[in-house]
């Protein structure tokens, strides 16, 4: 990606959005293009600005943030946009609703701001972010609407690409696995990029969803 990554705030509290503008709009590797109050409005802009990242409020007024999500970047949308979440509600079934709407990215608005730069990075360079407590919390209310009845049975993957999916689902970061299975960082990309690949998922978000939804993870 050359030039600084390209960001539309969308969030219906003034205040809220005026935060987050002036923490991302002060780094030199990122530009604050637009910033909304509405999901209707941040279809609208994302698809006249083509931002590098949407970073989206779950509740909102006219078109929610999860309606907004899947019209931007649900299955089937030609040239998706990445959105990262960042909301108030980490227990919240909105969260889940988005994930699955096609989000990239889940944070929550009491991380310190170092951690929403890192999230913006993180997506705008196509990887998927999860932060690990909502993880943890997510599948652990919604496991059972996760996964069916009846698991398929037939994964394609190795045994350590199965031990890596896991962790995945644990909402560990690569650098927390490659720590737990003494490997380098640089293995564990390796290894995630083979399962996403083997499986046809997008990111590490559709990974924690088939794990459950496949029962490698109880």
């Amino acid at each position: 990606m050359t030039g600084p990554t390209r960001v539309l705030v969308c969030d219906d509290q003034i205040l809220v959005r005026t935060g987050l503008t002036t923490i991302i709009d002060a780094q030199s590797d990122m530009a604050v293009v637009g910033e909304c109050g509405d999901g209707r409005a941040a279809v609208d802009l994302a698809h006249r600005l083509r931002p590098d990242v949407v970073v989206m409020d779950v509740r909102m007024p006219v078109l929610d943030g999860i309606d907004a999500t899947r019209e931007l970047a649900g299955a089937g949308v030609p040239d998706p946009v990445k959105v990262l979440v960042v909301t108030t509600f980490n227990l919240d079934e909105y969260v889940y609703e988005a994930l699955r709407a096609g989000a990239s990215g889940f944070l929550l608005k009491d991380a310190p701001p170092n951690r929403l730069l890192q999230g913006v990075r993180t997506v705008a360079s196509g990887t998927a972010l999860l932060a690990p407590e909502v993880t943890r919390q997510l599948v652990g209310k919604y496991a059972s609407r996760i996964r069916p009845a009846e698991a398929e049975r037939d994964v394609p993957l190795t045994p350590r690409e199965l031990e890596v999916l896991r962790l995945i689902a644990e909402g560990l970061s690569n650098s927390e696995i490659a720590g737990a299975l003494v490997i380098s960082p640089e293995t564990v990309k390796t290894f995630v990029s083979r399962i996403l690949a083997k499986l046809s998922l997008r990111d590490r978000v559709q990974a924690v969803v088939y794990a459950y939804r496949n029962g490698i993870v109880a």
